[in-house]
């Protein structure tokens, strides 16, 4: 067999030995997946229920997973270097110390199991705009590795392992589609935030991905649709997803907005609208909701 496949044959197995040993933590906290097709606004979402968070006194961790790493810029981090935020999968030196192998060397060492990944935030997380918190995961393209190399059992274990305290809250933006949740990034969420257009395409999509989570076993999920223009949208989009209304826990339609546009892509100055636009409003109430199903 050629060294690369026995490279990740070796670290296939060890991933396999780190998901059956590590345990999550205690959490006091609550953690949420957003997930939808391109272009529908989960960024937007994801930041400004982080923005929004935060005003309420919680410690709003918010995590970008999407390879496009857009979300710092929507939550209002400087364009021209992103504030000096560095993907955890471009620190090799803290791969390597909590995993056991360095991405892209040869075999050397067995992954450690269980690795600690509490200090993660501290370290690479910066605080961007009314004190959110941001950490950003990066992307992972390495030959012959596939997905189960190094830096992808990090990222693991960084999403399950944080241990949340009360008051704390993490919103993860993920990828376009439902891939990831092909992977276990989206195991140990206790809800979901699947976000659509009234589009046909976006919102069969959001019905696939509803499918996938309650495989996963994510408890809660919650569909919100973007860009609602008058009620033959909330026709439309209940008419495709038809029987499979019933996979979601709350539903929520956010009115469309023409600041979102202007706002592009940072949300600070929708936030600071007066009086609040309607969208806000609901967005409010997706937040409150989350915080009822979270501290249950």
């Amino acid at each position: 067999m050629p060294d690369a496949g026995r490279q990740r044959e070796k670290v296939l197995a060890a991933a396999h030995a780190l998901n059956r040993n590590a345990r999550p933590g205690n959490d006091q906290g609550f953690r949420v997946v957003v997930t939808g097709k391109g272009g529908v606004g989960k960024t937007t979402v994801t930041a400004l229920l982080t923005h929004l968070f935060a005003r309420s006194g919680y410690t709003a961790l918010a995590v970008d997973e999407d390879p496009q790493m857009n979300l710092p810029f929507a939550l209002g981090m400087p364009q021209d270097g992103g504030g000096g935020i560095v993907p955890l999968t471009k620190n090799l030196d803290y791969i390597e110390e909590k995993t056991g192998a360095r991405p892209g060397a040869g075999w050397g060492l067995m992954l450690t199991l269980n690795p600690d990944v509490s200090d993660v935030v501290d370290r690479f997380g910066v605080t961007g705009p009314g004190g959110v918190k941001i950490l950003v995961m990066g992307t992972v393209v390495q030959a012959a590795t596939g997905c189960l190399c190094p830096e992808n059992t990090l990222l693991e274990a960084v999403i399950r392992y944080i241990n949340l305290r009360k008051g704390e809250v993490i919103l993860m933006d993920t990828q376009a589609g439902v891939e990831h949740f092909g992977r276990s990034l989206a195991k140990g969420f206790g809800q979901a935030l699947l976000v659509t257009d009234p589009s046909f395409n976006a919102v069969t999509v959001v019905k696939h991905a509803a499918v996938l989570a309650r495989e996963l076993g994510i408890p809660h999920l919650h569909l919100v649709v973007n860009r609602v223009r008058s009620g033959r949208d909330r026709e439309k989009v209940l008419k495709i997803l038809c029987d499979d209304i019933g996979l979601f826990s709350e539903q929520f339609w956010l009115p469309y907005e023409e600041g979102m546009n202007e706002c592009d892509p940072g949300v600070l100055p929708l936030l600071s609208c007066t009086p609040p636009p309607p969208i806000l409003e609901e967005l409010a109430r997706i937040r409150d909701t989350l915080e009822k199903y979270g501290t249950r």
